[in-house]
């Protein structure tokens, strides 16, 4: 992933080769709540997504006792 993850950069990029990959999110908070969502639909944490060629969008937003911040990770496949 590119930059390397730090909690104030919120967009990001990996490419792939794979047709599918386990995305995980797990905030440092447990009182944290995580959403993904891969291409617009919502998943668990730890679940597989298929990507589609080319660009894929996930979106990961955190809630937290300092609000909400959202990171977008766009994953291209090749």
């Amino acid at each position: 992933m590119t930059p390397e993850f730090d909690p104030d950069e919120t967009d990001y990029e990996v490419t792939t080769s794979n047709a599918s990959n386990k995305v995980t999110a797990t905030p440092e908070s447990a009182d944290a709540e995580v959403v993904i969502t891969a291409n617009d639909v919502e998943i668990e944490s730890g679940d597989s997504v298929t990507w589609e060629s080319g660009e894929n969008e996930v979106v990961v937003k955190v809630t937290g006792s300092r609000g909400t911040t959202t990171y977008t990770v766009t994953v291209t496949a090749e």
